[in-house]
Formats: structure tokens, C-alpha cells, sequence
């Protein structure tokens, strides 16, 4: 124990040395993270530093070397405001060196209230209640996850599945945690015990986790990893439904327009597609209506329409029908704010009202 608090301060003492010789006033201040900070160091750790730099100047302090008599690698890596600050945002749950770092040497006290701004910032961020903001950025990990996902099960080669399924649990365990609003103290060797207490997560997280890992062939990979990711996706859409979210009027000014534009966008190669034939025609114009109901469903409060649910790839006229349906339906939500679809017998009527406007 005390060899190694003589070792730490010697890389301490050098860094600070080496800052004053090479690139004076860069170095910010210091902070011991990582095992060193948690207690959970033993004889082979390497000591994790925070070193905050002011400029790229201060990039000539980090060095990579391997300790011989101990076999430990050290990597002495700097750290700029910007990525702090970047990291204060709460984009992702890696940020204990930002959070928890033991700051053992300061160049000037207005670094540690630098710092100590940050730090507000982000508590004030998870000390509030959970939003919308806070599920659209545990979102944007899942769908990496997703991304992970797609690679392994298209994959055969065991090599790209294994990193496919690396990606999905690297992912699956931040998305968590930021659906938790929550973020990782302990590093990968305490990840399940951080994990476990996460109120918001499938209920067996870590055994699918630890089942994909243990898995001993490229099926049961893709099997177990089936599993996690689906276990996975329902506890988001569990907590999606769960979100008080703010009413959002039904305004004329938000609708105004949409429904003209999905009546001359598919309406029509709906039903030609049917008399066609051609059901790639009537997918992908479906694919693309669907895509504008949703983000009008995301910006007003209006019911949530089932625009895929009436594909039937054998009866492309009973799709187009259904299509239809779907355009009257919504054409209710015009009457409810007051607006009346602009129809013109011809082209010299839509000229006439158009230029008088």
C-alpha cells in the first residue's frame, strides 16, 4: 500500500514538474480517479489521473509506459475543458472522472471552481425529474445498441458477431444507466453491482448480459442476444409510456397543410400501385407517409394513426383503400382546429385565389 502511494505521487510530482518546464500554466489542476479513488486498487492497479489542461500545449504531458517491476501499464492521458464540458451535458453515463476525481493538485483556485460549476451543472441535471430530454438521450444509446444488434445477426463470421454483440451490451448498459439518470463510479469491474440497483432495467439485466458472454457458439449468441436486446426494448417503451408528457395543443398553424400534402404525396400512387401491381410503389409510399405522421404525432397532441396496419402485400386495392380511410380520418383533425382543405375546380381557379392572396 505505501509503495504504491510513493509510486502515485512520483507520476504526480513528475507531471506537475514536466508542466512547469514544457508548457507552463496548460496544467489546470490534477484529480486521482479509478481504482485509487474508490478503493478498489489492489497490486497490479494503475493510477487513473484526471489532467485538466488549458491548451494543446499541455497535450506534450501525456505518455503510455509499462512499470517493469510491477508489470503495470500506465497510460498518462490530458484531458481539455472542452471535453468536460462536453461531458457536463450528461450525453452518456461515462463521466466519473468529471464528477468524482480527488483533485490533488491545483494551479489556481479559480480551476477548481471551474471545475466546480461543471459538477453543479451536471447534478442539477440528474436531480431533476425525468423528461422527455432525458428519454430521447437514453434513446439515442439504444439505438446504437440497435446498430450492434443489426451487425450481429447479419453477420456469420463469429469474429463480427462477437464485436456486434460487444457494441449491444456496451450500449444496452449506458442506455440503462441514463434511463436511470444515473451514472458509472466503479468502473467495468463493478458494472453488474451498479447495474442491479438501477430501478429502471430488465429484471435479469445482467444474467442476459452474462448469457451472451458465456454463449459458445454464433446461434447462441445471436439467440441470448435476441433476448437481451427485446427484454431491453420493452423496459423503454414501458417507461416512454410512463413519461408525464407536457399536452400539446392541436393548433390550425401545426396542421395547416398536411393534409393536402399526403393526399398529393400518396394518395394517388397508392392507387396506382394497385392497379399496377407494384408493391414496392405501395410499400415505401406508405413507409413515407408513415414517417410524416409520426413527426407531426411528436409536435401536436392528435391520435397516433395506423398507416402500416393496412398493408396487405396480396391485396394492394384493399391497401389503398385502407390508405384512404386513413386520410379521412385525419382529415377530422382539420375540422377540430377550423381548417378547410383547399380545393379548386381547376388550375385557372388555384391561379386566380392564389394571386389574390
Amino acid at each position: 500500500m505505501k509503495y504504491l502511494e510513493e509510486r502515485n505521487q512520483k507520476i504526480i510530482d513528475a507531471v506537475i514538474k514536466k508542466a512547469d518546464t514544457v508548457c507552463p500554466g496548460s496544467l489546470a489542476l490534477i484529480g486521482i480517479n479509478g481504482s485509487f479513488m474508490t478503493g478498489d486498487f489492489y497490486e497490479k492497479s494503475d493510477l487513473d489521473l484526471l489532467i485538466l489542461i488549458n491548451d494543446e500545449r499541455g497535450g506534450k504531458l501525456a505518455c503510455a509506459f509499462i512499470q517493469d517491476d510491477l508489470q503495470v501499464g500506465h497510460d498518462i492521458y490530458c484531458v481539455t475543458w472542452e471535453r468536460l464540458q462536453n461531458d457536463a451535458r450528461y450525453e452518456h453515463p461515462n463521466i466519473s472522472k468529471l464528477m468524482d476525481a480527488k483533485i490533488v493538485y491545483c494551479a489556481d483556485e479559480k480551476y477548481r471552481e471551474r471545475l466546480d460549476v461543471l459538477r453543479k451543472s451536471v447534478k442539477d441535471i440528474l436531480s431533476a425529474p425525468f423528461s422527455e430530454e432525458d428519454y430521447a438521450k437514453a434513446e439515442k444509446l439504444l439505438k446504437e445498441a440497435e446498430h450492434g444488434y443489426t451487425l450481429a445477426m447479419i453477420s456469420e463470421n463469429k469474429s463480427d458477431v462477437l464485436d456486434g454483440a460487444g457494441r449491444v451490451i456496451y450500449y444496452v448498459e449506458n442506455a440503462i444507466a441514463m434511463l436511470n439518470k444515473q451514472y458509472f463510479r466503479y468502473g467495468v469491474k463493478r458494472a453488474y453491482v451498479e447495474l442491479n440497483a438501477m430501478q429502471k432495467r430488465p429484471e435479469r439485466l445482467c444474467d442476459l448480459i452474462d448469457d451472451v458472454i458465456s454463449a459458445t457458439s454464433v446461434a447462441s449468441v445471436q439467440e441470448h442476444l435476441s433476448t437481451l436486446m427485446k427484454e431491453t426494448v420493452a423496459v423503454f417503451h414501458h417507461v416512454k409510456e410512463t413519461i408525464a408528457v407536457q399536452e400539446k395543443a392541436v393548433t390550425g398553424d401545426a396542421l395547416i397543410g398536411t393534409y393536402e400534402e399526403m393526399y398529393s404525396n400518396w394518395r394517388n400512387k397508392m392507387h396506382a400501385a394497385a392497379e399496377t401491381g407494384n408493391r414496392h410503389l405501395a410499400f415505401m409510399s406508405l413507409i413515407s407517409s408513415n414517417a410524416m405522421f409520426s413527426e407531426i404525432e411528436s409536435e401536436v397532441n392528435i391520435d397516433r394513426y395506423d398507416v402500416l396496419g393496412g398493408y396487405d402485400s396480396q391485396e394492394l386495392h384493399k391497401t389503398a383503400n385502407a390508405y384512404d380511410d386513413i386520410l379521412n380520418a385525419y382529415l377530422k383533425e382539420y375540422r377540430k382546429t377550423g381548417i378547410q382543405v383547399r380545393h379548386y375546380s381547376d388550375i385557372d381557379a388555384f391561379v386566380l385565389d392564389y394571386q389574390s392572396i
